[in-house]
């Protein structure tokens, strides 16, 4: 009876009973095949038997031992009859590789040599993950205080080569300039070009005195985005952090220069979701507002909905929560007296979004009357004087009036002209929003 007769069914259920094969019941396991095989060939059942199916006594799981002697009701089959038996079934024929003792063992152990490898494998990748994630959690944010221990700490893994350390590239400056440049860093920052932490506390302080004496905001502009570097190859994050990054916003928007506001907004919002204090409500009050410039809905239903009720009763907050609601109900007259008592600095805000929405407002108004008095426009749309309302009229093509050579007080607007240029302008220069720096 040569192996290679038989079928892949088989050869299949062989070479799994073998796989669960172990020391302890080699042996036993071993015997029970041959007589199993032995059996079907004698029956001639070899290519009719269900392979899969079958399950050898010796390798199920061994019962717990008790200290009673089993009794089995029929007699044993001694060694010798079964040697006889075999001798019988595979007289005249080729030995099989199952009689050969070495190859089963051979086989036997490169099955528990495989296994052990890739338990040995996903012991070196769940080593590698916690040493990444110890890295990742002791370098999440930066220690003041960073001497080193004289004494080595021998119980320490050693580093994984693949995973960056930051603390490597973490500095403390030693320059003691007040004032210095900025430069995008194109390498590692050296030492002897950054500040330390005290000194930038001094570089703050001068900068204010700067900004309150009117020195030039490009200057100041380049003078914080090199102050707020220093910060960042520090590592520095702390309450003077959010101080500098607040400071220099506010300079932005009175600047108007949006790049930079929204940089730093941007920054402020990562600092204050690390629970460092600052003025969180003046800030939640700008973005509500930089998003109702942006109109952008969906982003905007989110961020207030995940406002506290301590937040939502916050003056700057419930002003621009009240922006909001005026916007989506057109009530134009309260739009436009929350935007003359506006706190803080959100007018700054607003005044890249007021001159779209007096546009909106004008075409209801020059729907709604036959002519209508410059005087009401501009109190009622915010402006500061009859001139700068002239201006803006003019500026988006709604300067019809019935009486032009008359003074500025007693202009009267003709609607259905001005109706017809307005929705035009309005179509070309604000249905689109275009947010400089936006992130």
């Amino acid at each position: 009876m040569a192996s290679a007769s038989w079928p892949p069914q088989l050869k299949d259920w062989v070479a799994k009973c073998l796989g669960q094969m172990t020391d302890s019941n080699r042996k036993e396991a071993q015997d029970e095949l041959r007589q199993v095989i032995a059996d079907a060939f004698a029956a001639h059942t070899l290519w009719t038997t269900d392979w899969n199916g079958v399950q050898l006594e010796s390798l199920l799981p061994k019962p717990a031992p008790t200290l009673k002697r089993k009794i089995n009701d029929t007699a044993p089959v001694s060694k010798k009859a079964k040697k006889s038996s075999l001798k019988q079934i595979t007289a005249g024929t080729a030995s099989l590789d199952l009689n050969d003792q070495a190859a089963l063992n051979r086989r036997a152990e490169r099955f528990q040599r495989e296994h052990e490898i890739e338990r040995q494998k996903s012991r070196n990748s769940s080593l590698k993950a916690n040493v990444h994630n110890n890295h990742l959690f002791n370098n999440s944010s930066w220690n003041a205080s960073r001497s080193a221990s004289p004494f080595g700490n021998s119980d320490e893994p050693e580093a994984d080569p693949n995973v960056i350390d930051w603390d490597r590239f973490t500095i403390v400056g030693t320059s003691r300039e007040i004032f210095k440049d900025y430069l995008r860093l194109t390498d590692a920052p050296k030492p002897e070009t950054i500040r330390p932490y005290a000194v930038l506390q001094e570089t703050l302080v001068q900068l204010k005195k700067r900004w309150r004496e009117k020195c030039s905001y490009d200057w100041i502009c380049n003078q914080f985005k090199s102050l707020r570097q220093d910060l960042t190859v520090q590592r520095i994050k702390n309450d003077f952090t959010v101080q500098v990054y607040e400071i220099h916003a506010r300079m932005a928007l009175e600047s108007n220069d949006m790049v930079e506001y929204n940089s730093c907004q941007a920054t402020l919002k990562t600092l204050y979701e690390l629970g460092i204090p600052g003025k969180v409500e003046e800030f939640t009050g700008y973005r509500i507002l930089m998003l109702l410039h942006g109109r952008n809905r969906s982003e905007l239903n989110l961020y207030v909905g995940q406002l506290t009720p301590r937040q939502k009763a916050d003056p700057a907050v419930r002003h621009a929560l009240d922006v909001q609601r005026s916007l989506s109900m057109g009530n134009y007259h309260a739009l436009f007296l929350l935007y003359l008592n506006a706190p803080n600095m959100g007018a700054y805000i607003m005044d890249h979004f007021i001159p779209r929405e007096r546009v909106k407002a004008l075409m209801v108004i020059t729907k709604a009357y036959r002519t209508i008095s410059l005087s009401f426009i501009q109190n009622e749309l915010g402006f500061d004087d009859l001139d700068s309302t002239i201006k803006f009229l003019e500026e988006h093509k709604g300067a019809h009036f019935t009486n032009p050579t008359s003074s500025n007080s007693q202009k009267i607007v003709e609607c259905k002209s001005a109706a017809i240029f307005l929705g035009q302008v309005y179509e070309e220069k604000y249905r689109k929003v275009g947010i400089r720096g936006a992130v």
